[in-house]
């Protein structure tokens, strides 16, 4: 077997006391199987390369796109020397179709990709290798997909992706009040997630007061993308030890409504993926795709240190959480800062 598919073998549960009970039930019969695809995207350059952090010192740092080959799902994502990086490899589709808007294929994709679907190179010198969508990075508009990194430093530019999308459509039977967004059935499956008492007891590494929700909100939908945890305010951060977070967690935003759009709604819970790093800009920081959204009487984050898609889907061993202080923290001490 190949070192890609020995990585990607169906995954484990996060907690397998959870495999002998029932596992939530979806319209698994009605869901439909859609193979769509992108292209591993450049990094895009601005005419201006500085980025004005929150402290008012401009940066040039790397940013979105391209093949990052050191940082994967289950590793740090605060303190880096860089600005919303995206784990593993950034896919765009830059094709166009004859109907339909210009940027119709990629709108798709951006759809049609689910946080857990299978992906497959199917071009290039690592064509037949596998890997696992880990995120959807709105505004950028691309679909992030974790390779081992063996595969990582031998994918090019330019090589297409080709991902089984399946998801689209879930709804959890059980509980009609509780909506499933940008989730595989495999991840759902695999989460740990436990029934008890008419509600579901999902684990996540994190809790987030929706407080500290910025870029993104304003959104009418929230299946094309994430919005960010600000980190500017170190008491928060603290408190809830955001300086651990990590690429792949799964965290639950508290007070907060994502079924039509990210919005404030006390009594409410959405529980999301970390899809991308730390920005030192302005309203920005981590970003989380939403995964699941309901009353807090029905849905209950639990903590759970591994509660990230790196043990979730048995890829590899997350990173121990440890606080980080972040980019602008860091300068700071460096006495690089004014």
């Amino acid at each position: 077997m190949s070192e890609s598919l020995q990585e990607y073998r169906e995954p484990r549960t996060l907690d397998r006391a959870a495999d002998s009970g029932r596992r939530p039930r979806l319209n698994e019969r009605a869901l439909v199987m859609v193979s769509v695809a992108g292209q591993i995207a450049h990094p895009v350059g601005r005419a201006n390369p500085y980025r004005i952090g929150y402290d008012g010192v401009p940066r040039v740092l790397p940013a979105t796109g391209g093949i990052v080959l050191n940082h994967r799902i289950g590793d740090p994502c605060i303190g880096l020397a860089g600005d919303h990086i995206e784990p593993g490899v950034a896919l765009h589709n830059n094709g166009r179709e004859v109907v339909g808007p210009r940027d119709g294929p990629n709108t798709a994709l951006m759809t049609y990709a689910c946080i857990g679907n299978h992906a497959r190179v199917i071009s290039g010198p690592c064509a037949g290798q596998a890997g696992v969508v880990t995120g959807k990075h709105g505004g950028i508009n691309h679909v992030l997909v974790d390779f081992p990194t063996k595969v990582l430093s031998r994918l090019q530019i330019g090589d297409r992706i080709q991902i089984v999308s399946h998801g689209l459509g879930a709804r959890l039977l059980d509980y009609p009040d509780i909506e499933l967004l940008n989730c595989a059935p495999r991840l759902l499956w695999r989460w740990g997630i436990q029934e008890r008492d008419g509600r579901l007891l999902v684990p996540v590494s994190h809790r987030v007061p929706s407080v500290l929700m910025g870029s993104g909100l304003g959104k009418n939908s929230t299946w094309r993308g994430d919005y960010d945890i600000q980190l500017a305010d170190r008491g928060l951060r603290e408190r809830y030890r955001l300086g651990s977070l990590r690429f792949g967690d799964l965290v639950a935003i508290v007070d907060a409504d994502n079924r039509r759009g990210p919005l404030y709604r006390p009594g409410r819970v959405t529980i999301g993926v970390i899809v991308h790093g730390d920005s030192t800009v302005s309203g920005h920081g981590p970003g989380v795709t939403p995964l699941l959204t309901g009353p807090t009487a029905r849905l209950v984050p639990h903590l759970n240190p591994r509660a990230n898609l790196a043990a979730v889907l048995d890829i590899r061993e997350p990173a121990p959480l440890r606080d980080y202080r972040t980019l602008i923290e860091a300068s700071t001490t460096r006495g690089r800062t004014r």
